[in-house]
């Protein structure tokens, strides 16, 4: 019998580089272990048409994203991600991506109100489309930060400082 493979379910962040789309990314991380799952950071883009507006030739805006989605993953984790953190870039409109992405994950994360590091990549409007057509449980992080996560922190290295022998004392 060959059974096709199914993805692991994972948690899909929806990163646009703003504040509100790292704080997506601090709780997803602190989600993971009551997931039990890995994290998919997922960043959007597509080409502005309007009138009397033109896309620049060496416009790349996929090495845009990628590099908002390197940074964003810094500034909520540090060099200590929670796990390893799968980073996808795709052309089309946020919502439709994410609400996509979400047929394969366990829990999709977006921030309340993106700005965006470039036109094509805000989440304001998306949040409230995501969580009316997903096909997972969806958390719209709100605010600027998770409360008491800094002090949970905070006590976990000071418990496993505590507990690490002192290498001084074994001389």
């Amino acid at each position: 019998m060959n059974e096709s493979a199914t993805p692991e379910p994972r948690i899909v962040v929806g990163v646009d580089g703003s504040p509100s789309s790292v704080l997506a990314l601090k709780w997803a991380g602190r989600l993971v272990p009551e997931v039990g799952t890995s994290i998919t950071a997922v960043a959007v883009w597509q080409f502005q048409l309007a009138f009397g507006t033109y896309t620049p030739v060496d416009w790349h805006p996929e090495e845009i994203a990628e590099t908002i989605l390197a940074e964003a993953i810094v500034q909520a984790f540090g060099d200590n991600p929670p796990c390893p953190v799968e980073t996808k870039t795709c052309r089309g409109q946020a919502a439709q991506v994410l609400i996509e992405e979400s047929r394969t994950a366990a829990l999709v994360v977006v921030g309340s109100r993106g700005h965006g590091g470039f036109a094509g990549l805000l989440l304001g409007s998306v949040s409230s489309a995501v969580a009316e057509h997903a096909k997972c449980p969806v958390l719209i992080a709100h605010g600027h930060d998770i409360p008491g996560f800094e002090a949970q922190e905070e006590a976990e290295r000071s418990s496993a400082a505590q507990s690490a022998p002192d290498s001084a004392a074994a001389l």
